[in-house]
């Protein structure tokens, strides 16, 4: 567990009871000035404001083990006991510094808002104070397509909304965003060969079969129709969808990719990639992409996850993701025909889907809004996940 900083406390008469004991509701008010101590010996007590977040209680659990009294002084010890995508837990142990008799024990569930009071991913500089992110408990259910089985994440309920990955990512890429759009079904599939799906190597990969699996998913899910956004590759897979099945898409979400087929020397380098995952696995491939991917001012804490993604991919599934980018027919002419909302979103700095190339493909689409995410590359809802959490919620309150 990451600790803050020990604080001592002491207990004024003001503090107690009629019986002269410590208060109950004046113990929390000591733990949260020993939380507004311990930032301001750290990080700094305007950490939340700073980032233009704030953290609500949600749950606490006291456990009182012994009395306190009138000038008793107190240590209290902070220590993060769970790190989640948008929540944190606070775990405190309070003692009496005479005896070192144990007063209280406590954990304080506490959930990031914003200035609108919604759920929010912790913006990066607060998660680095509160240390990496505990294992979360969601498995993904199976859905088989073939002799291919496919992981899907599914959780929470409302409007469903289908979150398409791009490559060499998994359905993890979207963690900030199943934490912020809590009013909406989130479904984050696993692309055959990625994550936790499987690939038949018979079956092999295009962006038509992706799209039929996505189709497959809803249909095992009883889901008639859905938001479908697609971040690169899943952009591309759900220019197929509308082409194959435009009736299951309610509104389309198109963040960092574009509708142009390869180029000839684009098609060259895909066959190369391929070549040198077959040779030197996903590790080489990954370190021959990501300085294009990310933005300069990205953590290397992004990185490292790209790296963890790409590894939970199979050299099959991998290679055969490279030949459905590379045979990936023109789209300009689908983006004429959407006729549902559409919000086209593009990092300000990537190199492979630019931001003018997003706003001209915007200018396609009847009524489409668009927008720039300020600091990222190809990867904006990891890079920028406050920002793009945001603008994805906010299109989405439009529709209901």
């Amino acid at each position: 567990m990451t600790a803050f900083p020990t604080v001592e406390l002491t207990v004024y008469p003001y503090d107690c009871d009629a019986f002269g004991h410590l208060n109950q509701a004046a113990l929390l008010t000591l733990l949260e000035r020993a939380r507004w101590d311990a930032l301001a010996r750290g990080p700094g007590m305007d950490l939340f404001d700073r980032n233009g977040v704030w953290p609500a209680a949600r749950k606490a659990v006291i456990e009182y083990k012994a009395g306190a009294y009138p000038r008793d002084v107190l240590r209290i010890e902070t220590a993060v006991a769970h790190r989640g995508t948008t929540s944190m837990t606070l775990r405190h142990v309070v003692r009496r510094v005479a005896d070192d008799t144990l007063i209280a024990e406590a954990e304080i569930v506490f959930v990031c808002v914003d200035r609108l009071g919604r759920a929010t991913p912790l913006p990066e500089e607060i998660a680095r104070v509160l240390g990496p992110r505990t294992s979360g408990s969601h498995q993904p259910i199976r859905v088989t397509v073939g002799a291919t089985e496919l992981g899907v994440e599914v959780r929470g309920d409302g409007p469903p909304i289908l979150l398409v990955h791009g490559f060499p990512f998994d359905r993890t890429m979207w963690r900030h965003q199943f934490a912020a759009l809590a009013r909406w079904k989130r479904i984050a599939p696993d692309l055959r060969g990625a994550g936790a799906s499987s690939a038949a190597a018979a079956d092999g990969a295009s962006v038509g079969r992706y799209a039929d699996d996505l189709v497959a998913i809803l249909d095992a899910l009883g889901i008639e129709s859905a938001a479908v956004c697609g971040l690169s590759l899943g952009g591309y897979v759900t220019f197929e969808l509308l082409r194959r099945h435009a009736d299951r898409v309610s509104a389309v979400l198109l963040v960092d990719t574009k509708a142009e087929p390869d180029a000839p020397a684009a098609k060259r380098e895909r066959d190369e990639l391929a070549a040198l995952t077959e040779r030197d696995g996903p590790e080489a491939l990954v370190s021959r992409l990501l300085p294009k991917l990310l933005a300069p001012e990205t953590q290397s804490e992004v990185a490292e996850q790209v790296r963890e993604m790409a590894r939970r991919w199979s050299v099959p599934g991998m290679v055969a993701a490279l030949q459905a980018l590379r045979d990936r027919p023109d789209s300009t002419d689908t983006l004429r025909q959407i006729r549902v909302p559409t919000l086209v979103l593009a990092g300000s700095e990537d190199q492979i889907a630019p931001p003018a190339g997003a706003r001209a493909m915007a200018g396609l689409i009847p009524n489409a809004q668009f927008h720039v995410v300020p600091a990222a590359g190809h990867l904006a809802p990891l890079e920028q996940p406050l920002a793009t959490s945001r603008l994805i919620a906010d299109f989405l309150e439009t529709l209901r």
